[in-house]
């Protein structure tokens, strides 16, 4: 399979990083210059681990697709894990600024490891492009011109998803998990709730890293008498919530946003997650005609198909790769060409085009609505029609 995209190389004002970061002296060119790394930064163990593996495997694919077909560009892959903890992501983007010859970085997977590292890799003139990244401080007010993303902020998910929820409840129990992520989420569905003529009838935070029984919250959910429920988190964390739901005979309609799409709920929440309703600015690669090719090289390579944030991290992977060939082909490969190349993509991917306004958003943003039905997470449509 060929890597397709173009590049509209044109000069970018106040986005390009100084060279205090080593970039002229670490640069990882052509020729004899060195090795040429991107690197890969996620969730590739802990709770959440499944997200970050999708991602991974995505990452590998293309590459191992790139290296195949580009004997005079071999680019190599570094390997990450910040357990989706922005505790531990300093660490991992340490080990990225200190090895000069990785000029890229796929992610960071989760948001609050994104705002902790992003003026660091910033200051290093390191680009970043996260395939799944949703917080919408990241491009609002972080102000940090190494991020970029090619999958919308939750403020937009959020607002579509509150806004279907209120067409389908009068009222509604809202959750967070506490990370940033989750309240973020929270926040933009709260909002469009509220602006629907529908009522919260109350907002609670459920801390992830603290809480394994959800008994209690799912109680107080059924006891509010809340037609709906939204969980701003992730799939582990959900599935133990559904499971609680289940446990007190809760009836009302159940959701959740983009973090909780992956088998880990549905195969931890098992019958508990049925009916359950997740929006999400992702492409199903399985149920995508254009995505056909990539979803068998995925299946021959990992013995299983790509989930959540696979497409979009392949589509990442590839488009930092046109990137990279891009700067070869002005003369040298560092991070400073590589940073500028990634400001000017016009890539089109599986997924969408990949071409980032100055705030690092991609322009075109879709948001889809999936619901589990007999353990299995299935498309519905797009959540504005669905």
């Amino acid at each position: 399979m060929s890597v397709a995209g173009a590049l509209a190389l044109a000069a970018c004002s106040n986005s390009t990083p100084n060279n205090s970061g080593g970039l002229n002296s670490g640069s990882a060119g052509t020729g004899t210059q060195g090795a040429i790394k991107i690197a890969f930064q996620g969730p590739l163990s802990g709770e959440n681990a499944q997200l970050g593996i999708n991602e991974i495997n995505a990452t590998k694919l293309a590459l191992d697709q790139w290296n195949k077909a580009n004997a005079d560009l071999q680019v190599q892959l570094v390997e990450l894990d910040d357990v989706g903890d922005p505790a531990k992501a300093p660490a991992a983007a340490a080990k990225a600024i200190q090895d000069k010859e990785i000029v890229a970085v796929v992610g960071p997977s989760f948001s609050g490891p994104t705002k902790a590292v992003c003026k660091t890799y910033e200051e290093a003139g390191l680009v970043l492009v996260s395939p799944s990244a949703t917080n919408p401080d990241l491009t609002k007010t972080l102000n940090c011109a190494a991020f970029h993303r090619v999958v919308p902020p939750d403020s937009l998910e959020g607002d579509l998803a509150g806004q279907w929820l209120a067409k389908k409840a009068k009222t509604v129990y809202l959750v967070d998990d506490l990370t940033d992520y989750g309240k973020g989420a929270v926040d933009a569905v709260e909002a469009a709730v509220k602006a629907g003529g529908a009522t919260v009838v109350k907002r609670e935070g459920v801390d992830k890293d603290k809480t394994k029984d959800y008994s209690v919250i799912a109680q107080a959910v059924k006891a509010s008498g809340a037609e709906a429920v939204f969980y701003g988190g992730y799939d582990a964390q959900a599935a133990l919530f559904a499971k609680a739901l289940t446990a007190v005979n809760y009836p009302g309609l159940r959701m959740s946003g983009n973090g909780v799409l992956s088998t880990v709920f549905s195969t931890n929440s098992g019958a508990d997650g049925d009916g359950w309703y997740i929006s999400c600015g992702c492409l199903d690669a399985t149920k995508a005609d254009n995505a056909k090719e990539f979803t068998a090289a995925y299946k021959a390579m990992f013995n299983t198909d790509p989930s959540t944030y696979s497409p979009e991290s392949y589509d990442v992977t590839n488009a930092v790769l046109e990137a990279i060939k891009a700067a070869k082909a002005k003369g040298t490969v560092d991070r400073k060409s590589v940073w500028d190349a990634v400001k000017a993509l016009n890539y089109k991917g599986l997924t969408t085009t990949i071409k980032f306004a100055a705030n690092g958003d991609v322009e075109n943003q879709v948001i889809n609505l999936y619901k589990q039905d007999g353990g299995k997470i299935g498309l519905v449509g797009d959540i504005k029609t669905s």
